[in-house]
């Protein structure tokens, strides 16, 4: 196993990071090293040369900047990471030459060619909404999902010179029209039973086009977190989505 890639998870008891434990394991070319939750002492990690960080939102810059501080490179799957975060993170990545960090919204292949086909199809349409659903024990909303998924449609709508999105409501004191994210209309469902599921709807005149992808069990983010690991080395600095080590960008 000398040859092998050494990975530490950091939130490893958690559903997300149990998983990620199990992928390593049984992934050719990688060797687990350590397992950290809450109120554990990162310190070395383990000797990590990757490490996969499934925390919580308030937790996770901390642990992200100490993996960074010790030279390894890291693959985030937690959500939160607002501009602020980010450029926070850029300046401590920067004093690290060659350490990289992979900011993923999401892992599931078929999420990452979700936002992809939905950030192609928001030029041609008037009226977009944005709604993702998940189990209620999520402890953030939006997802990180739907928020970037948002942020690219507003991206690609404002190149393509769209104006707002369309919405004559004056009244919504109880915000039944949902949060706005990038301009896009974001509504978050909280559902027992569910794991990961998101629809963007797209309107116009006559026509609907609806993008939807569902995540029935957390092994289907595996492969998209493998691959985060066996790629994150060689994407020096902060990378925000997982489509850009796989040609989609």
């Amino acid at each position: 196993m000398s040859d092998a890639t050494k990975v530490a998870v950091i939130g490893a008891a958690g559903r997300m990071g149990q998983e990620v434990c199990r992928a390593v394991e049984s992934a050719d070319g990688l060797e687990l090293v350590g397992r950290f939750d809450e109120g554990d002492e990162l310190g070395d990690l383990g000797g990590a040369d990757v490490v996969v960080e499934f925390s919580v939102p308030d937790a996770s810059p901390a642990n992200v900047a100490h993996c960074v501080e010790q030279g390894a490179h890291v693959v985030v799957g937690t959500t939160g990471w607002s501009e602020e975060r980010l450029a926070t993170l850029r300046e401590q990545v920067a004093a690290k030459e060659g350490v990289g960090v992979l900011i993923a919204p999401n892992f599931a292949i078929g999420a990452i060619l979700m936002m992809s086909f939905a950030q192609k199809a928001a030029q041609f349409y008037e009226s977009v909404e944005v709604i993702e659903l998940h189990h209620p024990n999520k402890v953030d909303a939006p997802s990180g999902t739907a928020a970037r998924t948002a942020d690219l449609i507003g991206a690609a709508r404002e190149e393509a010179a769209l104006g707002d999105v369309p919405d004559a409501t004056q009244q919504d004191p109880d915000g039944a029209r949902g949060a706005r994210v990038h301009g896009i209309p974001v509504h978050s469902v909280r559902l027992r039973g569910l794991v990961a599921h998101q629809e963007v709807l797209f309107g116009a005149e006559g026509e609907q086009l609806t993008i939807r992808h569902d995540s029935f069990d957390r092994v289907s983010f595996m492969p998209g977190v493998i691959a985060g690991v066996r790629g994150v080395a060689e994407h020096p600095g902060v990378t925000v989505g997982l489509e850009h080590y796989l040609g989609l960008d």
